[in-house]
């Protein structure tokens, strides 16, 4: 999953960052890149949590949701990509049955780069759909 992250920085401080989508998740640090690094490490760890407490990992939303928040506003905004399978549980094989342009749509979701595989893409598609109700 893409989560988005806004970045502040003041001044010559060190760069905050935000994931808006997952409350009480964020990071910092002196360079952009290490920013960036450490907010990956921050979403695998609250992600970790909330697996722990037997909860899905929230829903990736598209910074277009938050660019009007005033707490954003000045911000950068970046996307920071998460597995987010190592937080769902052991995996388990399953038959499903689907329609075959159903199929073919998820492939070609999948060729064009929206997910690993057609496994990973469903996967991906049922935590949405599930972190939204």
């Amino acid at each position: 999953m893409r989560y988005p992250v806004v970045i502040h920085q003041e001044g010559d401080s060190a760069y905050g960052v935000t994931v808006p989508d997952i409350a009480g998740c964020f990071s910092a640090g002196d360079t952009l890149d290490e920013a960036l690094q450490n907010t990956k490490e921050s979403i695998e760890s609250h992600l970790e949590l909330l697996a722990e407490d037997g909860q899905v990992a929230p829903a990736a939303t598209n910074i277009q949701q938050h660019k009007n928040n005033p707490d954003y506003q000045d911000g950068m905004w970046a996307l920071v990509d998460i597995d987010v399978t190592p937080f769902t549980g052991k995996s388990e094989k399953v038959n499903v049955t689907l329609p075959a342009l159903l199929i073919k749509k998820i492939d070609d979701a999948v060729t064009a780069g929206y997910g690993k595989n057609r496994s990973a893409f469903l996967a991906d598609s049922a935590l949405k759909y599930l972190s939204a109700i």
